[in-house]
């Protein structure tokens, strides 16, 4: 006998998706903002004379981008509400299982985007920093007025693909149980009887975001390459 799908519960779930979904968001756009900020001072660290300062961010990198992200996404499980309660002293309001995830996800997809920005700022030409140098800049200032400002503009489709893959790996914070816009789908299901229909419907949303950031990145890369 065919399987009988029945769609009647998304309707009446949507208040909960949405819940869901700026759960996802808030993670995705917290990973997004850190990663960048972190990952551009790793990448100048891995660039820097200072040997120290590479050796730690060769080794943050490397060993981040070693690890599965959710053996990272469980560490910081672990780790958070210890360093928050016994180090500083804290008690956290909110769920610590979301503080826990942006953490994870912020300092994970820092390590990713420090090679994409790294990246950028050596494919700009030597000679620009050397000009700038000569005409009296400070190293500071010929990276942040100079380099760092045409690199970003050559970067941004890498950094939205990886802002698109970081988008779906988030619903790996289902392994916390962490009511993400995924477990709340895959919870209404449950409930519901009707797991096939609300996973197919979880995944038409993902498809959607996605696919429209990725139209968006095809978009910036012709404007780029003209």
């Amino acid at each position: 006998m065919a399987y009988q799908f029945d769609w009647s519960s998304i309707a009446p779930s949507i208040p909960f998706l949405v819940d869901g979904f700026i759960i996802t968001a808030k993670i995705t756009a917290a990973a997004i903002v850190v990663g960048i900020v972190w990952g551009t001072a790793l990448a100048m660290m891995r660039l820097s004379n200072i040997k120290l300062l590479r050796w730690f961010a060769a080794f943050y990198v490397n060993m981040f981008r070693s690890v599965p992200l959710v053996m990272v996404l469980f560490w910081f499980y672990l780790v958070v509400p210890n360093l928050l309660q016994n180090i500083l002293g804290l008690s956290p309001k909110n769920d610590i299982r979301l503080i826990s995830a942006v953490v994870a996800f912020c300092l994970f997809e820092a390590a990713y985007y420090s090679e994409i920005i790294r990246a950028g700022i050596q494919s700009i030409s030597r000679g620009q920093a050397n000009a700038s140098l000569a005409l009296g800049m400070t190293q500071m200032q010929t990276m942040r007025l100079i380099v760092l400002p045409q690199a970003f503009k050559a970067m941004v489709p890498l950094l939205l693909t990886q802002g698109i893959v970081l988008f779906q790996d988030t619903s790996l914070v289902y392994v916390l149980g962490l009511t993400d816009f995924f477990r709340t789908a895959t919870n209404i299901g449950e409930r519901d009887g009707t797991q096939v229909e609300m996973i197919l419907f979880a995944g038409l949303i993902y498809f959607i975001f996605s696919f429209g950031a990725s139209m968006l990145v095809n978009y910036l890369k012709k404007r780029t390459v003209s």
